[in-house]
């Protein structure tokens, strides 16, 4: 069994792949993130498609890292004959997608064996392949692959084998390139050349960020580049993740496709990237936003592709049997079409966020800003289906209405502070009319804190970004109940869920983990509160659950002690950097507030 956490992950800024510690790439989409799989074993077994370079007795590696800050991993094994290191990496994108893998002896001799069986459409093509010396050319449809390798290769049971030895000092290179297959011609690339190249491409881009000598400083540098690998670069979009369909819960179905753009992200992302001095990567991001954006106020939707496309329609593929048998395995997403009010808050905070850090300005950004605004003004009093994308009722969901509250409070401070045209009394009026509504009709006075919906009684996780948006200070008694009701009984041996899967009626069977991103958002509410100890040891405490290579998925589950959900997720490396970021500074991180040092 390969666990979620046993994968590392490599990236060239438009597609990404997942290698496991037994040396098998068993993810790989191409040419982006959103395409289908070529490598698709993650899913389903070797025959829906993978790559293995590893000594050919098999077994999982001894060891592995990323070298210093960049995307290139070492991995090494160690046997009776000798030891062996094969270092993977895809050069950042200038043409085509590549994916370099250099098999470095390091002592002694080592039998090794590569073996590549391409499987494209996610397992389901089986392409024509041609051998011409030591290159191997495939193509199916639209797609056309070129290995190219130092070492014969040969055909075997519909893979691509080469059997070799490498001893001490060898460096035996191979060189899968993808390229549309009504192309004539594929970028050659050197692999010696290309390494260096890359390893100098990610340490240059490592060493811009802000936060270099904190105590927390690797942790921040490898999510940061986590995020930089799962950053789009043509659009600036930022994928949820690089996966489709790693479950929330082993066996169940609640397995989606996170491989698009989720505006709730949007604050988050800002505030991080600007906090770590990423500016580029701020404005890019912001630019995407603006794209998508754009056009009917009360079309805005939650999610969307890396290019800023609506159309995600959700489809199973039942030729595959999913991660440990989590079945469906499901492509687009049917939350595009879902009603989430929290996500105009979303829009607006993180479009102020990025004026506030003096991020230049759209001519026409304000002007959409407004017509965002004066829809709210009448959609915030709807039930919509939540931050949670729920597929059952639609309820009047407390964080909804407090990012509503957000949306009036950035505009009005827009025109205030910012000097922008609109009408600011009105806003703040709207903004303390929706404020009175929550704190009326979404606390639980008997329990002493909010709860997820209005009339509900149950709890969300959510509720603990009450104070980073301003909503209210930490230190106010209603959310310090708050916090203590979501410690008591949301959470499990300290990590919190989103919400009572028992009580919450979500539309969807079964349970899940625990939510990574929601732990760090109680970290920063109890920071912020005074409880720092707490807030130390809980951080601290999720840092252990990052893998070897410092990766975090979605979920935890507390009593396998693994990771659940697609990885690696955007949301739990953002959430790693802010509550990293909060922690040395000392101070709450709101999220009109980057913490610009």
């Amino acid at each position: 069994m390969t666990r979620i956490e046993d994968y590392a992950l490599l990236g060239d800024l438009h597609t990404a792949a997942l290698v496991s510690a037994k040396g098998s790439i068993d993810w790989l989409c191409l040419p982006r993130f959103d395409s289908p799989a070529a490598f698709a074993a993650l899913l389903d077994n070797d025959e829906a498609g993978h790559w293995t370079l590893a000594p050919a007795g098999g077994g999982h590696c001894r060891t592995r890292r990323y070298a210093g800050n960049s995307l290139v991993l070492e991995t090494d094994w160690v046997s009776a004959g000798g030891a062996v290191r094969v270092i993977d990496f895809m050069p950042p994108r200038a043409d085509t997608p590549h994916v370099v893998r250099i098999a470095v002896g390091l002592d002694g001799e080592v039998a090794m064996r590569s073996a590549l069986r391409l499987r494209f459409d996610f397992g389901r093509e089986i392409p024509w392949v041609r051998h011409v010396g030591r290159e191997v050319h495939a193509i199916a449809g639209p797609n056309r692959v070129r290995l190219m390798s130092a070492v014969p290769l040969r055909g075997d049971h519909w893979e691509t084998i080469a059997d070799f030895t490498v001893r001490k000092g060898d460096r035996v290179p191979f060189v899968m390139s993808w390229a549309p297959s009504h192309e004539p011609e594929m970028p050659l690339v050197d692999a010696e050349q290309a390494l260096a190249e890359t390893e100098a491409f990610w340490t240059e881009w490592s060493a811009q960020a802000a936060y270099q000598t904190g105590p927390y400083s690797p942790a921040v540098d490898r999510s940061l580049i986590t995020l930089k690998a799962l950053t789009y670069e043509p659009t600036g979009g930022i994928v949820a993740a690089a996966t489709t369909s790693l479950p929330e819960e082993i066996g169940g179905v609640r397995n989606w496709d996170y491989r698009y753009c989720w505006l709730r992200d949007a604050t988050y992302t800002l505030q991080a990237l600007l906090a770590a001095g990423f500016r580029r990567e701020a404005g890019a991001w912001r630019d995407w936003l603006l794209r998508p954006i754009a056009g009917q106020p009360e079309a805005l939707q939650i999610v969307y592709s890396i290019d800023g496309a609506r159309r995600l329609p959700e489809v199973d593929l039942p030729w595959l049997a999913g991660y440990e048998g989590s079945s469906p395995v499901r492509t687009g997403n049917a939350a595009s079409g879902q009603l989430q009010l929290d996500v105009w808050g979303e829009t607006l905070d993180a479009l102020f966020l990025a004026r506030q850090a003096g991020l230049p300005a759209d001519p026409d950004a304000w002007a959409l800003q407004v017509a965002l605004m004066n829809h709210l003004e009448s959609a915030w009093r709807e039930p919509d289906n939540g931050l949670w994308e729920v597929r059952g009722d639609r309820q009047h969901f407390t964080h909804s209405k407090v990012m509503a509250w957000v949306a009036a409070d950035r505009m009005a401070r827009s025109v205030r502070i910012q000097g922008l045209p609109g009408p600011a009394l009105r806003w703040e009026q709207l903004r303390d009319q929706i404020h009175h509504d929550v704190v009326t009709r979404a606390f639980d006075a008997g329990r002493n804190t909010f709860t997820q919906a209005y009339g509900s009684t149950a709890l969300d996780a959510s509720l603990l970004l009450i104070p980073r948006v301003g909503f209210l200070p930490a230190t106010d008694p209603r959310v310090l109940g708050t916090i203590a009701a979501v410690r008591r009984e949301l959470s499990d041996g300290g990590l919190v869920k989103r919400y009572q899967t028992t009580e919450t009626g979500d539309g969807v069977k079964g349970s899940e983990g625990l939510f990574i991103a929601c732990s760090f958002w109680l970290v920063d509410a109890l920071g912020a509160s005074g409880q720092r100890r707490d807030a130390i040891e809980l951080f601290e405490r999720l840092l252990r659950l990052r893998n070897d290579v410092g990766l975090l998925s979605e979920e935890w589950d507390p009593a396998a002690q693994r990771q659940l959900g697609n990885t690696p997720q955007a949301f739990s490396h953002f959430a790693l950097v802010v509550s990293a970021l909060q922690l040395h500074m000392g101070r709450m991180a709101r999220s009109d507030n980057p913490m610009l040092t």
